[in-house]
């Protein structure tokens, strides 16, 4: 009997051992506690197997000590696993010490024992024929069995509290630990009291390590398992369908019996009632799907995302499958509403630019066979619409044009919000009547009150040729038709033609080289000769003209335009206030004494500061500041009119003298001249047309010429063509004039030879 023991003690140490080296390979974390456990099994294993092989004092002794000592590492071990496995903390720092202090102390009585005899011996016994030797105890042993004893009753306590408060589902990994221990203490209690030779309680430990190791590492409570699963499957928002391996449904949860209306759990009219809800025959194969189904539609549509899923053995046969089906209607409407939002104007619900241009290319590249339209749509001084009845009433005026489009443009057209108050519109170009839409713009009224507005709108028009082109060319191809009736009232329709187009690419042409044709001076300064009325040269008017190297002499109206919409009319200006300078300087070497009046564009006061520009010059080639006289038209004073006043101010106070050209030509021209600084008036002849018999004509034209005496300013004429109307403007007091009567716009040497001539 003591070999059998001794032998099943080895076979338990080993497969202890094995345990060990699996444990150290999981990822649950508790298995550090349970490696120290069981460590920790093995000391008293073995000194239990040394003493019951042994037949001599010494060997059984030793054994004595290794199986006391080790039951105290174990029972240290055992209460550490106890509070990992059961999730506890110890209450403060106090009892963890009290209880390692206890067990430190039983460590060093044993250790005294050989000195003092104090704690245990041994004595010898007859078992199977031979000498067995056991235990005598002694004080010190009380105190090792009252010390380990108490440990194991706390950890038996703390097991049957965890089992006790815990839910049902839990009691089982709690109740076998706990039994196992119950019966292993009992079986050693028994032992040790009833004296009986050989121990072979340690066989009890060792199937409670092992049993320790399985359910801490590897046990999965089956009933634990089925019954949260089964409340998981209740519990969830989504209806879920079980059906066994045949295709029958077997259970639902209470949000699927709600779906599909069952009764009576009455699972087998699942499928019916399924196909009856969703249109939809449910596959009861081992395949597997998932999908979106909508019901019903427009607003009151629902949605549902469906998945089938199969439910397979470890050998890969079907057991079963599972249908789930969850309701998300909101989340699609949201998500709906999101798209709406990102691909509709806030305002006018309305195509935003970027999806307008989109879905205009898939209908373009979707129809091939169909000639379409791009509009354009704008409305007319918009800003001073805003301005003058407020933004409420500029965005009524928005929302009215959006219905607009909605109530004329045809269903296979696309239209929307480009930004602003511009639109754009797509349309088939059979649907396209130009006639019907200048009526239907010229009675679009917006009402304020009693108050009735007739709101002037825009339309450029391209015909989409090049398919292939980019929307946003299109559009601006329809721009540029629109910009050619910009500040017209009653025309609301432009088309985009091939004129328009060689404009674009003339203007392209020629900003490219004007850099390079100012370095090089291919543009150069024309001069008209100003005359008094002795007959007298007293100055000239600079023009530019370009001779450029391909395209040949170029007169302003080539370029002059192109150059004051797109801004560089600036480099001109500044180029030409220099040439003027030069002209001058070389003109006081020859002692003559002219001046020369120069343009001021509207642009050249948002790109520079004139003012300083001008002075600049003049003080750069030393001239009297009177001799460049800056002319300026009455648009320069249509915007910001404080600050230019007082730019012209700062030049007047520095010597130079103001002319203003095209009086009379404009609508402000009166109401600005009380305020602004000016020296000379240009008379426009050409608001009296080709008659200068016209009694009204002449009338206005003396009227003019008398305020300006009265106002203190000087009178010039352009445009003078003919000697009668030289002879005419004379007697009404004009003093200075200028035309082709004289001279047209010439070159300087042209110029120069002129002036010799007309001094001879």
């Amino acid at each position: 009997m003591r070999y059998a023991f001794a032998g099943l003690y080895i076979v338990m140490v080993l497969a202890i051992l094995a345990c060990m080296s699996v444990a150290k390979s999981s990822y649950r974390k508790i298995k550090g506690a349970v490696l120290m456990l069981l460590t920790m099994l093995i000391p008293p294993m073995i000194g239990n197997m040394i003493i019951i092989l042994s037949t001599a004092k010494i060997p059984a002794t030793i054994g004595c000590y290794i199986y006391f000592i080790g039951m105290d590492s174990f029972i240290m071990a055992l209460l550490h696993f106890t509070f990992e496995y059961c999730v506890i903390s110890w209450p403060s720092k106090i009892p963890r010490y009290l209880v390692h202090a206890v067990l430190t102390i039983d460590v060093i009585q044993y250790a005294m024992n050989p000195i003092f005899g104090h704690a245990f011996d041994t004595e010898a016994i007859q078992v199977d024929g031979r000498p067995y030797y056991r235990v005598i105890p002694y004080l010190g042993q009380t105190y090792h069995r009252v010390i380990v004893y108490g440990i194991f009753a706390a950890v038996l306590v703390i097991f049957l509290i965890k089992m006790i408060r815990s839910a049902r589902v839990y009691m089982e990994r709690y109740f076998v630990i706990l039994i196992t221990l119950v019966l292993t203490g009992g079986w050693q209690s028994y032992y040790i009291f009833s004296r009986t030779p050989v121990e072979k309680s340690m066989a009890g430990y060792g199937i409670f390590g092992l049993l320790i190791f399985y359910f801490a590492l590897y046990y999965r409570p089956l009933t634990l398992l089925d019954r949260l699963l089964a409340n998981m499957a209740s519990d969830m928002p989504d209806a879920i369908f079980f059906y066994d391996a045949d295709g029958r449904c077997i259970w639902a949860n209470k949000p699927a019996i709600e779906l599909v209306g069952l009764k009576d759990d009455k699972f087998d009219r699942s499928p019916e009632l399924l196909q009856k809800k969703f249109g939809d025959k449910y596959d009861v194969s081992d395949s597997e799907w998932s999908g979106v189904k909508t019901v019903g539609c427009g607003s009151k549509a629902s949605y549902y995302f469906q998945a089938k899923r199969t439910v397979r053995d470890e050998k890969g046969h079907v057991t079963g499958s599972f249908l789930t089906i969850r309701d998300i209607t909101a989340e699609q409407k949201l998500l709906q509403q999101e798209r709406y939002n990102a691909t509709h104007d806030s305002l006018t619900d309305l195509f935003t630019k970027e999806f307008l241009f989109d879905s205009i290319r898939k209908k373009i590249d979707e129809n091939p066979d169909q000639d379409y339209m791009v509009h354009y749509i704008d409305i007319l001084n918009f800003k001073l619409i805003n301005d003058v009845f407020g933004t409420e009433f500029g965005d009524r005026t928005l929302k009215k044009l959006a219905t607009f489009l909605r109530d004329h443009v045809p269903s296979d057209g696309v239209f929307g919000r480009i930004g602003g108050d511009t639109f754009g519109v797509l349309v088939p170009k059979e649907a396209f009547d130009e006639k019907k839409l200048e009526e239907d713009l010229n009675a679009f009224t917006m009402n304020e009150g009693p108050l009735e507005h007739h709101i002037v709108i825009h339309v450029g028009v391209y015909e989409v040729v090049e398919r292939d082109m980019e929307i946003s060319f299109m559009f601006d191809r329809a721009l540029l038709a629109m910009s050619t009736i910009e500040d017209e009232y009653q025309t609301h329709v432009a088309f985009y033609d091939e004129k328009i187009r060689n404009d674009v690419l003339w203007a392209q042409h020629i900003s490219a080289q004007l850099k390079e044709a100012l370095r090089k001076r291919n543009v150069v300064p024309y001069l008209q000769p100003i005359v008094d009325t002795d007959g007298n040269i007293v100055g000239a008017e600079a023009l530019a003209r370009w001779i450029h190297p391909h395209d040949g002499f170029l007169p302003p109206s080539d370029f002059i335009p192109v150059f004051e919409k797109n801004g560089m009319i600036v480099e001109i200006d500044r180029y030409m206030w220099r040439c003027a300078c030069e002209i001058l300087s070389e003109w006081e070497k020859q002692g003559r004494d002219l001046f020369i009046s120069v343009n001021i564009s509207p642009k050249d006061f948002y790109f520079m500061d004139v003012a300083s520009e001008i002075k600049d010059l003049v003080k750069e080639f030393d001239l009297d500041p009177s001799k460049l006289r800056i002319e300026i038209t009455e648009t320069v004073m249509m915007t910001d009119v404080e600050n230019r006043m007082k730019v012209l101010d700062d030049l007047r106070n520095e010597g130079f003298i103001v002319e203003m050209d095209d009086f009379g030509s404009g609508y402000s021209s009166l109401n600005l001249l009380k305020d602004m600084p000016v020296d000379v008036l240009k008379i426009d002849m050409r608001f009296l047309t080709s008659n200068s018999d016209d009694v009204k004509a002449r009338t206005i034209l003396q009227n003019i010429i008398n305020l300006s005496k009265d106002l203190g300013m000087f009178s010039l004429t352009e445009g003078v063509e003919t000697k009668k109307q030289l002879e005419m403007l004379s007697d009404m007091g004009c003093k200075l004039f200028q035309g082709y009567y004289f001279a047209k716009p010439l070159p300087l040497n042209e110029f120069d030879s002129l002036l010799a001539s007309w001094s001879a």
